[in-house]
């Protein structure tokens, strides 16, 4: 009987820390209506403004916020990011409470977790643990982001915008059903913030460009073993646009890109990945293979359209 009573007296300060994580964060959880469906959830971020799915805004203007004390109150987009699925907006009114992001190294794998979400009333909770965390990656939307979280539970209709948090009711991640297919991730809190940063100073997320169409080539053996080159595949440039960053750099037809700024490039996702908003503008070097001979040409390359 004494350990049955241990054992329902753990569960129920468990439960009794999940209802408070719950109602801690929801301070900071909004409905967002944007479009012609049910409406979705929104998150108050640091800075007063509210992120949300950016699947879930059908429309840029007369968008609709509910304040957690029930206030409607209008938004304007202040910036969106499709590939991320992460859009930004201004409220026409402070919100009372902002989340609190819980410090990037502070999530774990086997960690419990809540997703959060207020599409219409009061806050509503799923709860799960932290199955999987992950670099760099591209979602289902075309987007290269840092990080992604992983969780072992349900988000249901109108879920997309809202939070994940830890036990102690602190932001970890942003929830989005769209961001892989057929399965519920979140980007971590940290990658939300510095797109947060980005959407409201540009409105966009900036991306570098090269200007360049390439295909992928085996290396054959003889040439690596030459060079010293550890990849068996790299890059063939096919084209190059008139007047881009690569045209000026030197990059010509049939040169071989073997690596960006040093990191290595096999495939063109990596190139994509090794042109992050970091190089918009920023001299960098391009390692080539030229004539059977490395060559290293310097570009900087510029901000994609």
């Amino acid at each position: 009987m004494a350990e049955t009573e241990n054992a329902g007296g753990l569960l129920a300060a468990l439960s009794d820390a999940l209802a408070g994580a719950v109602e801690r964060a929801s301070r900071a959880v909004v409905t967002v209506d944007g479009r012609r469906g049910p409406p979705a959830s929104g998150t108050v971020w640091p800075g007063g403004v509210v992120v949300t799915a950016d699947h879930v805004l059908e429309r840029d203007e007369s968008i609709g916020v509910t304040l957690p004390d029930e206030r409607r109150v209008g938004a304007t987009v202040a910036g969106r990011d499709p590939g991320s699925d992460v859009a930004v907006l201004r409220l026409a009114e402070a919100a009372a409470a902002a989340a609190e992001l819980a410090p990037a190294e502070s999530l774990k794998v086997g960690h419990l977790v809540l997703a959060l979400a207020r599409p219409g009333g009061g806050p509503m909770a799923s709860f799960g643990v932290v199955s999987a965390l992950g670099g760099r990656w591209r979602t289902a939307r075309g987007g290269a982001v840092d990080g992604y979280v992983r969780a072992d539970l349900a988000l249901y209709a109108g879920f997309s915008g809202g939070p994940l948090v830890d036990v102690q009711g602190r932001v970890v991640g942003l929830n989005s059903w769209h961001l892989a297919r057929g399965e519920a991730m979140a980007l971590p809190a940290a990658v939300v913030d510095d797109i947060v940063r980005a959407l409201v100073a540009h409105g966009r997320v900036r991306r570098a460009y090269l200007g360049v169409t390439s295909q992928p080539v085996a290396l054959p053996a003889a040439l690596r073993e030459r060079l010293g080159l550890q990849q068996e595949t790299a890059l063939m440039v096919v084209a190059v646009e008139p007047g881009s960053a690569a045209e000026q750099g030197g990059l010509v037809l049939g040169d071989v890109l073997v690596a960006v700024g040093g990191q290595t490039v096999a495939d063109p996702e990596d190139l994509r990945t090794a042109l992050g908003p970091e190089m918009v503008g920023k001299p960098t070097t391009l390692t080539v293979v030229r004539g059977g001979a490395h060559s290293e040409l310097a570009v900087t390359p510029r901000e994609r359209a």
